[in-house]
């Protein structure tokens, strides 16, 4: 039976068992996850992320296709964890945007849907590595287009476009060397070809018996509010008895959550030009069906009372504005001082430090070191965007610096940076002691500009070696490692490898340490030992006298040492 034509009902059938072929693979997916280390978690975040974009259409059902599509990119872009996470937030945003407005689409239609994701994706990722999910995704959705050319049948599309993908798939190791070297194909290409499959199978009719659900409790829906990059008082301007719009209003309208019967229609140009009316500093920013608005008015009720007739208000804040002037007037004239004073007025510190630590001696040495909010996470638990989302909340501060500390955890900071109602700055810290290092260069009375270009300078001089299991069997380099192993990683490079723990982490520990180094700190894992830890502090003694050695209670999972060597 030819299928001319795709809707809301259909394309969530498509996700929903998508889902189901992810979710009983996902530690086959693991497994194939060797790079940069073979400890992986690329099924595992992939599939977190999926099942929360299935929680938000499932909540959401709808026969339009551009109503199903914006849920479960909503849903995916929230619950997004790790790299992989992320990018299939990305390639399903891009569609949802693609189909914006569209009850149903055609084949031709669907296959620019999915290039556009993949567009999406690609500009998400600040260096793009080819053999991953991406050239997996890119090399599909091209198929797809050339496919569509000649067939309006969306089921032969998509059979095109998952042979494609299977091809890809299979070529990702003459791409990657490192694949190649270990024989593996790309993890993230490979979840990918289990959700295609889905698709595919649901198309030509099969169903999904089960339904992949999280766990807990779903969570409200989080609002998608964007960054205003820059933000201009009007109060240090003017006089007190100047001001003629006394209430700086601020609120979201949420279009689709309205139990007016008698909503109106959304046009942002005309919405934006009766606001005009009302006041002055108008900022209207429309995302998908989520409106955020800023605007100082003299009768804000009148303002909201409009705003109603398109959608529900939520995050309402009016603040008095003439209040406000007349108290930053009796501050210090200095410029400086008025930020501080204005910042102590609203009750937010001038910056907030977030961290992502794993083991609770680390999050207390993160604390102690100035951090406002530690994020659990870590390897094989990455935090999602709504994670980081609620730590920025969290902080209640004007500017925000956020240390990831483990290289598949930054994007999913970075999205969340974007979402923020106030400017947040990702230091790519890919590991504890980078992130330490930064906290070290802080300085809390710098702006943040410097401070970040301190910070980020401070990571490039720590060298990170961690001890841990390995996976499967496989050969890195030199390296011949079997499935239970204790690896040695020095940054991304596995060092050594081993039955032995003690071994591998003697080796690991003397492997770094060079005429140059002076401090080196061991954070002890969960699994590790005081016994052992002086064990490598006579080793390091011994082969380097003046090298000082500190030793930290991390209580860290997976890792049973962490080493610092600077």
């Amino acid at each position: 039976m030819v299928h001319t034509r795709l809707d809301g009902v259909q394309f969530s059938r498509m996700v929903y068992l998508g889902a189901n072929f992810l979710s009983g693979n996902v530690k086959v997916v693991d497994g194939l996850n060797v790079f940069p280390v073979p400890d992986g978690d690329t099924g595992t975040n992939m599939n977190l992320t999926l099942t929360s974009g299935v929680e938000e259409l499932s909540r959401k059902e709808s026969a339009s296709i551009s109503e199903a599509a914006s849920a479960l990119a909503k849903g995916l872009l929230m619950g997004a964890r790790g790299n992989s996470g992320v990018i299939l937030s990305q390639l399903f945003r891009g569609f949802s945007k693609t189909v914006n407005g569209k009850e149903e689409i055609n084949a031709r239609q669907f296959a620019d849907a999915l290039k556009a994701g993949v567009d999406s994706a690609y500009q998400a990722v600040m260096k793009p590595v080819e053999g991953t999910i991406l050239t997996v995704a890119r090399e599909a959705a091209d198929m797809a287009v050339r496919t569509a050319r000649t067939s309006d049948d969306v089921v032969h599309v998509m059979e095109k476009t998952y042979e494609q993908a299977q091809d890809t798939l299979l070529r990702t190791p003459d791409m990657l060397p490192v694949l190649k070297e270990v024989g593996v194909v790309d993890s993230g290409g490979q979840g990918l070809l289990y959700i295609y499959e889905g698709f595919l199978r649901a198309l030509r009719g099969e169903t999904a018996t089960e339904v992949k659900q999280a766990s807990s409790q779903p969570k409200d829906q989080m609002q998608l509010d964007k960054l205003v990059q820059e933000h201009h008082n009007a109060q240090v301007h003017l006089k007190t008895e100047d001001i003629h719009y006394g209430y700086c209003t601020e609120f979201m309208v949420w279009l689709s959550h309205s139990t007016e019967p008698n909503k109106k229609p959304f046009s942002e140009a005309l919405f934006r030009a009766q606001l005009d009316k009302m006041g002055d500093s108008l900022l209207v920013v429309s995302d998908d069906d989520v409106v955020k608005v800023h605007i100082h008015a003299e009768h804000p009720g009148n303002v909201m009372q409009y705003a109603q007739q398109f959608g529900s208000l939520h995050r309402i804040k009016i603040e008095n504005m003439r209040e406000q002037h007349a108290n930053i007037l009796k501050a210090e004239e200095s410029k400086e001082q008025d930020a501080v004073d204005e910042s102590q007025q609203l009750g937010a510190l001038p910056y907030g430090l977030i961290a992502v630590a794993a083991g609770k001696g680390i999050a207390d040495i993160f604390r102690s070191m100035g951090v406002h909010v530690v994020v659990e996470g870590g390897q094989t638990m990455n935090p999602s965007t709504e994670d980081f989302v609620n730590a920025i909340a969290g902080c209640n501060a004007e500017h925000i610096f956020i240390l990831p500390n483990n290289s598949n955890i930054i994007m999913a900071a970075q999205q969340a940076s974007e979402l923020a109602e106030v400017p947040v700055t990702v230091i790519p810290s890919k590991s504890i002691p980078q992130g330490m290092a930064a906290l070290v260069a802080f300085n809390a009375g710098a702006e943040p500009k410097v401070n970040a270009e301190a910070m980020s300078r401070a990571i490039a001089h720590v060298k990170t070696g961690m001890v841990t299991h390995a996976v499967r069997d496989t050969r890195m380099g030199d390296v011949e490692i079997k499935e239970g192993d204790y690896i040695g990683i020095a940054e991304k490079e596995i060092v050594t490898s081993g039955a032995d723990l003690m071994e591998s982490a003697r080796t690991l520990l003397l492997s770094m340490i060079d005429e140059e180094a002076e401090i080196v700190t061991i954070f002890l894992g969960a699994d590790a030992t005081q016994d052992q830890a002086a064990e490598l502090e006579t080793v390091v003694s011994d082969a380097f006298p003046d090298v000082e050695v500190e030793i930290l209670e991390g209580g860290q999972p997976l890792y049973p040492f962490i080493y610092s060597v600077e």
